[in-house]
């Protein structure tokens, strides 16, 4: 079984067929996917589509790019939509500056509301950051020294200094479709000296489709692809990548329920 712990299920892209889509998974073999909020006053659209699928959860939080929208919500509320029990990560937040949608000052301190949340309840923070390894360090640096929290830096296309860093704060790291793309080698060399127990892999779909998929929409089934590039680049075989990247999910994700027998495409009653 494999896990796509990052995907946008709400998104319109999969409204027309969403049914099919996460058919389509679990017939691949991903038998649990984690819908993921980017906007908490959408929240209830995430939560809508978690609800419907047994084995699909969700997370609660503010991207990045929507930082700015959100700062009068206060880690209180957060932690209280979270308690829900398909809520099973925070984010994503955390820092973007190719776009700045919105300013690095607000951006920062969404992302250290969202991990003060974390940091709360337990549940892992999915960490959006591009174009900002250094201060994507700094803050994760100063808010461990406050309180370890859970969390996984998603969709890693960083260079290997966060990717070491973040290791030593005990978090993960997780490849998307971007591994599998020609001009990705220096992202594999980091990804062959990530510890197998600290990967995991995901879609982030609607984007980001992996080869021979690039430039279509992406969907949770194709992080079959991913995980296979994943198990070459680590030399071992795609079994031994989807179990380890599997148990690593259920560690920390340890809210999130493991499908009741092998793999489950029904909808929830």
């Amino acid at each position: 079984m494999l896990v796509d712990h990052h995907c946008h299920l709400d998104f319109p892209e999969f409204a027309p067929e969403l049914d099919q889509v996460v058919a389509r998974a679990q017939q691949a073999g991903v038998g649990t996917l984690v819908t993921i909020s980017t906007r908490i006053r959408k929240f209830d659209a995430v939560k809508a589509v978690a609800e419907r699928f047994d084995d699909v959860f969700c997370s609660v939080g503010t991207h990045p790019h929507n930082a700015h929208e959100e700062l009068d919500i206060p880690v209180e509320r957060i932690v209280e939509l979270s308690r829900h029990p398909k809520v099973v990560a925070i984010g994503e937040a955390g820092l973007d500056y190719h776009y700045q949608h919105s300013t690095p000052e607000a951006q920062a301190e969404g992302f250290r509301r969202h991990i003060a949340a974390a940091r709360e309840t337990g549940l892992p923070l999915e960490i959006h950051t591009r174009e900002a390894d250094a201060d994507t360090i700094a803050i994760l640096q100063d808010e461990h020294a406050k309180g370890a929290f859970p969390a996984v830096l998603h969709c890693f296309t960083g260079g290997r200094e966060l990717a070491m860093r973040a290791l030593d704060l005990g978090l993960y790291v997780s490849f998307s479709g971007v591994i599998t793309f020609k001009n990705s080698e220096a992202l594999r060399e980091i990804a062959r000296d990530v510890p197998l127990d600290r990967l995991l892999v995901e879609t982030d779909a609607p984007f980001l489709a992996p080869i021979p998929f690039r430039g279509k929409r992406n969907e949770p089934a194709y992080v079959v692809r991913t995980a296979a590039a994943l198990a070459d680049v680590k030399g071992v075989t795609a079994d031994d990548l989807a179990r380890a990247t599997t148990e690593n999910f259920f560690r920390l994700y340890s809210k999130a329920k493991r499908p009741a027998a092998g793999v489950s495409g029904s909808a929830a009653a």
